[in-house]
């Protein structure tokens, strides 16, 4: 039973060594195979890398060929500009050398020269003393008295040929100034044809039939009262059939309250509540139509880089009046008339159309209306950084301040030819034969005056005095102080000439 038993356990433990021992030996094949796949693998890996390596290796040399070839090129293009303006500077400095040699040989020509003429001068001055000598001794005069004496008659010859050619040069000064003046002043009118805006302190509301103005008005007046608070506007309501009346000085004000009555009647519905809303309404709309009028004059006179503040007050001239000229029509007729007039002066045409349109700006500022439209145009222009020519143009206009600029004057002289010409203005018609009558009286007091007549709508006074009474000097001295006399008495638009007749009439009878 042992022995069985033992013989068991041996041929179990024989079969287990063998087993082993297969097993062992399975395991080192497939270890052996798995070494040999990881070194083909392996083999492959390097060469996919060997590959890799090569291709890179290769693309880099490329790179570096085209670097080297392109930086060889820049080379040989760097080399032949060097050796261009080596080549270049080699003649320059042979072409230095060879004008350095003329220059050279001119110079020991110069000096052989300024030596012969040296000795011709030492020749010249002894002549000149030998013959000065004989001089004296003829006339029996030292040379400085004969010069002295030569001097005087030169001096006197001279000056009298000088006050002949001063006057022959102011002469023919004055007439070319004032034939080129009024070339310019007439070529400048002639490019310039505005339409002339008359501006009234009413405006005619129409409406379809009379029933409306009840409706206008109201229950007890409270529709009426409540649009004349909110625009400030008297509002007149009378027998006139299918019209209302919309009275005030303001034309903002007009407007406004002309567009919030025709919102007013086209929607029908007429409250208290209602007009102080289409009333704020309209006033919104006026102010964008204000900035949009500025905008647009800005553009059309092709003016750029303006102030939006600036642009406003240009826009709010529209509806501002001054002696019945709308003033943005007269700005705009400035502006153009300075850019044709600086454009024949030479001048900066561009400067003076900018201050020909902003130099009535004053007239619609917002603040400070105490002082005058000129200085306060001048402080409003400085505020918002226009350039110191056109400040001055602006201020200047009225010679409220000193003038600095040639543009000064072409602002001054185009705002006169814009609102003194005929049918620029209008002026009542008693102003105006006033305006005529103290002319007339201011030249009859003066004496030996006969006869004044103011011509030309009070632009010219001609005035005749007496041929036994004044002289012809004192017929200039008379229009000059008269000229004076109107500048600092009368109040005029534009300017005045001032004419004296003087003649003498030989009267003969033939019976």
């Amino acid at each position: 039973m042992v022995l069985t038993i033992v013989i068991g356990v041996f041929a179990l433990a024989l079969g287990a060594g063998v087993s082993y021992v297969l097993w062992d030996k399975a395991l080192q094949k497939k270890k052996e195979r798995i070494i040999k796949d990881a070194q083909n693998e392996a083999e492959v890996i390097l060469k996919q890398k060997e590959l890799q390596a090569k291709e890179k290796f290769l693309q880099l040399k490329s790179e570096h060929e085209k670097y080297v070839n392109e930086k060889n090129a820049r080379l040989a293009q760097t080399e032949a500009k060097i050796i261009q303006k080596d080549t270049l500077l080699s003649q320059r400095l042979e072409e230095v050398q060879r004008k350095k040699k003329e220059l050279d040989t001119l110079q020991t020509n110069l000096n052989a020269q300024a030596e012969m003429l040296k000795k011709k001068e030492e020749e010249l001055d002894k002549a000149q003393r030998l013959h000065l000598e004989k001089l004296e001794a003829i006339s029996k005069l030292t040379a400085e008295e004969a010069k002295q004496q030569l001097i005087e008659l030169m001096r006197a010859e001279a000056k009298t040929e000088a006050m002949a050619y001063i006057n022959e040069v102011m002469e023919e000064a004055k007439l070319t100034a004032s034939k080129e003046a009024k070339k310019i002043v007439i070529q400048t009118i002639q490019r310039i044809a505005p339409e002339v805006a008359i501006e009234n302190s009413v405006t005619v509301f129409p409406i379809e039939n009379d029933e409306m103005k009840g409706r206008i008005i109201g229950r007890e007046g409270r529709n009426i009262r409540a649009l004349e608070a909110a625009t400030g506007v008297e509002i007149i309501i009378d027998d006139t059939p299918e019209a209302i009346v919309l009275s005030a000085f303001d034309p903002i004000r007009r407007e406004i309250a002309r567009l919030a009555l025709h919102q007013l009647v086209a929607d029908g519905r007429i409250h208290p509540a209602r007009i102080e809303e289409v009333v704020e309404k309209v006033k919104k709309q006026i102010e964008e139509e204000i900035m949009e009028v500025g905008k647009r004059t800005t553009i059309d006179l092709g003016i750029h880089g303006m102030h939006p503040e600036l642009i406003r007050l240009v826009g709010k001239m529209k509806y501002r009046s001054s002696y019945g000229q709308n003033l943005l029509q007269h700005s705009r007729e400035v502006a153009n008339l300075c850019a044709v007039m600086a454009t024949e002066l030479k001048l900066n045409a561009a400067l003076a159309k900018r201050a020909g349109l902003l130099h009535d700006i004053g007239k619609v500022a917002d603040e400070n209306p105490e002082l005058p439209h000129a200085i306060l145009g001048m402080q409003l222009a400085e505020k918002y950084k226009e350039k110191p020519e056109v400040c001055n143009a602006i201020g200047s206009h009225h010679e409220e301040v000193e003038m600095n600029t040639l543009i000064a004057p072409i602002v001054q002289v185009c705002d006169a030819i814009s609102g003194a010409r005929p049918g620029a203005r209008r002026e009542i018609a008693e102003a105006y034969i006033k305006r005529l009558k103290d002319l007339e009286e201011l030249a009859m007091s003066y004496p030996g005056v006969l006869k004044t007549y103011a011509i030309q709508a009070g632009r010219e006074l001609r005035v005749i005095v007496g041929h036994d009474k004044l002289s012809d000097k004192e017929a200039e001295v008379l229009s000059f102080d008269l000229a004076k006399r109107i500048q600092d008495e009368l109040t005029y638009p534009g300017q005045i000439k001032i004419t004296v007749i003087r003649e003498t009439r030989a009267v003969a009878i033939a019976k």
